[in-house]
């Protein structure tokens, strides 16, 4: 029972909350669709902080789609040995997530020891800092510590990758995690309830990403000066 709750229910339940809950914050809440941007407040932390950790989910992003979706055949396939492959998850994946690792926490030193922005953090706020700091912790153990540490012969690839794309075309098959290690289980749980709480905080700034900025016209800008240099005479 509980193999299909939290490998079939579950990860359902989190992606329909996903999506409703995007649709019901934009209809309700466009004011609110924001970073809620600190920067007046402190600045060191987050110039760092901000950096590693955005550069870094976007490779373990690309880690994460190239390992799970991509299926072990067509790696095969086409010359990628799963040796050389697992080499390269090990050493790209690890440097990836520990980049993003001292991103995040960095961002959560800030949020929590710098008095005026704790004081501006909402409750959301330290949920959703506490839950990327565990999950990116655990990514990187099972990336680094778990694969070179423990020297463990299990293969993701062929227990959590068809899983996850049985799931993405309705037909998950829950028996493939019964014998995934329980930090990888927890990573995708907390990485799944975070999907589930993503539309409710300011998360939501990532798909607000300003397009139209890039081809707005340029401003620009006179000194009062040559304003009243070239106005008509008598105004």
């Amino acid at each position: 029972m509980w193999n299909q709750f939290w490998w079939v229910i579950f990860p359902y339940l989190m992606l329909a909350l996903f999506v409703s809950g995007h649709i019901y914050r934009y209809n309700t809440d466009q004011l609110g669709w924001t970073a809620k941007s600190s920067e007046f407040l402190e600045k060191n932390y987050l110039k760092w902080g901000s950096i590693l950790f955005h550069v870094g989910v976007l490779l373990v992003f690309g880690g994460h789609v190239a390992g799970l979706l991509i299926p072990k055949t067509f790696t095969d396939s086409i010359g990628i040995s799963e040796k050389i492959f697992h080499a390269s998850a090990i050493t790209t994946g690890g440097a990836a997530g520990v980049i993003t690792l001292i991103g995040i926490v960095l961002l959560s030193l800030r949020r929590l020891t710098v008095k005026r922005v704790r004081l501006t953090s909402s409750f959301t706020d330290l949920i959703v800092a506490i839950l990327l700091l565990l999950i990116i912790a655990m990514g990187v153990y099972n990336t680094l510590g778990f694969n070179l540490l423990a020297k463990s012969d299990f293969n993701y690839r062929e227990t959590v990758a068809p899983w996850l794309r049985g799931l993405l075309v309705f037909a998950p098959d829950p028996s493939l995690m019964k014998t995934v290690p329980l930090f990888f289980r927890l990573h995708i749980i907390l990485g799944f309830a975070l999907f589930g709480l993503w539309p409710f905080t300011r998360l939501v700034h990532v798909w607000s990403v300003p397009i139209e900025y890039f081809k707005r016209s340029y401003i620009i800008y006179r000194s009062h000066r040559q304003i009243s240099r070239h106005a008509p005479k008598g105004k």
